[in-house]
């Protein structure tokens, strides 16, 4: 029996996703733009002082994790351990303000990268439940 061949769109299947975001160095602009826009966007404040200074570790993290979420290689444990994301939030005061932030940020870095616009909703999308988590477990 032959096994179906996804669709470039068919977004969730085996590292479809991965390969819509460019793979790692997609992700990883993806990642650049958007702490630059947490940098820059007074609506970001907040959660832009929930982090270090020096935003590389993060940035690092954040990109690796993505390459893992969206289907790639597994190398956030690898290099950082498990990961439960609610649990590592935890500590962190996230309320529907700051959630939404975040996904501003990650929504005006998506809208920079050179992603099919079905790829962007689809993104934005699956993004919002892990962030709607992190708001639902936070202190």
């Amino acid at each position: 029996m032959n096994k179906a061949v996804p669709s470039d769109e068919n977004y969730g299947f085996e590292d479809t996703s991965y390969r819509a975001a460019g793979e790692f160095d997609g992700i990883q602009k993806l990642v650049k733009c958007f702490y630059q826009f947490m940098d820059e966007l007074p609506e970001a404040g907040k959660i832009r002082s929930m982090h270090a200074a020096d935003l590389s570790v993060i940035d690092d993290k954040l990109t690796h994790f993505l390459c893992y979420w969206l289907g790639g290689p597994r190398q956030y444990r690898d290099k950082y351990g498990p990961i439960s994301i609610p649990k590592v939030h935890m500590h962190l005061t996230v309320g529907e303000s700051e959630r939404d932030a975040w996904l501003l940020c990650m929504r005006r870095a998506a809208e920079l990268q050179p992603y099919k616009l079905s790829f962007k909703k689809y993104l934005l999308e699956q993004l919002a439940l892990p962030a709607e988590r992190i708001r639902a477990t936070s202190l």
